[in-house]
């Protein structure tokens, strides 16, 4: 049985320098086999002569990097370099997919969790979003901004030089405030640790609901953006059908709104975790490792939405407690 291929999705808004990012991961000497799918509509093209007339062209990079550049949709696209794999033909063992600036990410997210083929030879490892701190404001004017930003395993903060220490700490502290999920990175000319980039693990079901959860309080100010988050903790263990109707409730009525959601869970007379998560109406679950001799059992859930129905989850939690 083939190991499935590791993705990353890369997101963010034109000129906050994901081609820039992308060059770096092509030429840089890391040792790693990556196939990059870059979208024909993005700023600047990574080689622009591979643009031809045939809607997906293939080339092989003298670092033995792949760069596939598309005019067609994006499943087709990763059939084509599958069966180049599967002959032979290329060589490669992760995938990056470049969305355009405008691009929501969602669909891309679910093409791995829908075709059933796809989710078999490929495995989604994490969306990773640039911001550019120089503008950063304007383009959070823009709700699907906020939405790359809401869908992101790991944010990168691009251009911070050109900005002072005050407007830094306020993007970080909104950033925060839409996805309290993520970490926040800067990257520095396209160059970071490919480590922040890599093997970030964003959709797999485990304990581990995001490395900028607990360590960065929030100040509270009022919201100007239309996607936000909730966290929610409770020390008292959960009813299983209790929480099975509470969710199912939840993404009945908001499953469209839910962008991201994660949950490490502590359930009536279980010794093991139990862990969710989720991307709009589509969500698994599982058990994690048991909980530890005399550490604390505490359920944390995190709902990053738009138009985050904060009331009706909130409701919805403490009725699931018995309240």
């Amino acid at each position: 049985m083939q190991k499935p291929i590791p993705v990353t999705v890369l997101s963010g808004f034109l000129g906050a320098g994901k081609t820039t990012l992308l060059r770096y991961l092509l030429k840089a000497e890391h040792g790693l086999k990556i196939a990059v799918i870059e979208n024909e509509f993005s700023d600047a093209g990574i080689d622009t002569q591979l643009l031809g007339e045939q809607p997906v062209q293939v080339m092989t990079l003298a670092n033995g990097c792949v760069c596939c550049t598309i005019h067609t949709d994006l499943t087709k696209a990763l059939y084509l370099l599958l069966e180049r794999l599967d002959s032979g033909e290329i060589a490669f063992d992760r995938l990056v997919i470049e969305c355009t600036g405008l691009a929501d990410p969602a669909p891309v997210a679910q093409t791995f969790f829908i075709d059933e083929e796809l989710r078999e030879r490929y495995i989604l490892d994490g969306i990773i979003t640039l911001v550019d701190a120089k503008h950063a404001e304007f383009h959070l004017t823009q709700t699907i901004a906020q939405a790359q930003v809401g869908f992101a395993d790991r944010l990168l903060v691009s251009k911070r030089d050109l900005v002072d220490e005050a407007t830094f700490e306020a993007l970080s502290q909104r950033l925060t405030r839409i996805n309290r999920r993520a970490p926040i990175r800067v990257v520095e000319h396209g160059r970071i640790d490919l480590a922040e980039l890599l093997d970030v693990r964003g959709f797999n079901l485990n304990a581990d609901l995001g490395g900028g959860l607990s360590l960065r309080p929030v100040a509270k100010a009022p919201s100007v953006d239309r996607i936000s988050s909730l966290v929610l903790r409770t020390e008292q263990a959960l009813d299983l059908d209790r929480l099975s109707e509470f969710m199912n409730e939840l993404l009945e009525d908001h499953g469209r709104q839910l962008l991201r959601y994660k949950g490490v869970l502590n359930v009536i007379d279980e010794p093991r975790r139990m862990v969710f998560q989720g991307v709009l109406k589509l969500y698994g679950f599982d058990w994690d490792s048991e909980w530890a001799e005399g550490e604390a059992r505490e359920s944390v859930m995190v709902f990053i939405a738009d138009d985050l129905p904060e009331a009706k989850i909130r409701q919805g939690f403490e009725k699931m407690l018995g309240g």
